[in-house]
């Protein structure tokens, strides 16, 4: 029926049980996805402005290296094995910080600074003495704001909503963020279900009830969805204008 039978709060009941560590995991989630897209947009942004410019030596070089890697990748386990053996980022944050670099999102910035920011504006700024960081934070990062609003918040979605690199590094409570959370809320569900079916000695049918499965699992859905819906409106018309960039004006 499209009506439900009844109204119910024991989803929220369930999942307010871990308030603690939920409010816990909110703040280590907030930290990774403000810190995550603060640097990945700073990284970006720099790499794309030093490609744009047609008078840098290393600019077809350094276009054909960020490119490889969206044809070929070296996997999960690679990459598990570089930063817990090499930079030693086991149980850190600074590995859900760091891997938020993405070639498509420079070659966006790339094309945004291309076509909409004139070379003249770029060699002005160096007759008058500016070098290429102030000439970048002065003139060029003011007039690409849009693109970097829009693949801000692409980035901020991404961080907010990834668990995987979670689930491979963090082992503390305390660094567990909300998504990785969430899940294992919904797996306890689902175990104690399973064993529930399996046990003659447990009424299945009293713990189903007793259990919110279906409502835990819209219940955790508004928990990590909320705040990305409240933001959206104020990146939308950013998000819109960075994402039709080279489009055809009339």
């Amino acid at each position: 029926t499209f009506f439900p039978s009844g109204w119910s709060l024991k989803a929220w009941t369930y999942v307010g049980a871990f308030g603690r560590q939920m409010i816990q995991s909110y703040l280590v989630t907030i930290f990774v996805t403000v810190a995550g897209t603060f640097v990945g947009l700073a990284f970006m942004g720099l790499f794309a402005y030093a490609l744009s410019r047609r008078e840098f030596r290393m600019r077809k070089f350094l276009g054909f290296f960020i490119l490889v890697p969206m044809l070929f990748s070296g996997g999960m386990l690679s990459s598990y094995l570089i930063n817990t053996q090499l930079y030693h980022l086991s149980d850190s944050l600074l590995a859900l910080i760091f891997p938020g670099v993405s070639t498509m999102y420079i070659i966006m910035m790339r094309t945004y600074i291309q076509t909409n920011i004139p070379d003249s504006v770029v060699e002005s700024a160096r007759m008058d003495g500016a070098g290429e960081i102030k000439t970048f934070l002065r003139i060029v990062l003011p007039m690409m704001l849009p693109s970097m609003a829009a693949i801000g918040f692409m980035l901020a979605v991404g961080h907010w909503n990834e668990w995987m690199p979670a689930f491979l590094y963090i082992t503390s409570p305390e660094k567990t963020p909300l998504q990785l959370l969430m899940i294992r809320i919904q797996d306890n569900i689902d175990f104690l279900l399973q064993q529930a079916a399996k046990d003659p000695s447990l009424n299945y049918t009293e713990l189903s009830n007793n259990l919110p499965d279906k409502s835990a699992r819209m219940a955790i859905m508004l928990v990590v969805e909320g705040p990305i819906f409240i933001a959206f409106p104020f990146f939308q018309k950013y998000f819109v204008r960075g994402l039709t960039v080279g489009s055809v004006k009339g």
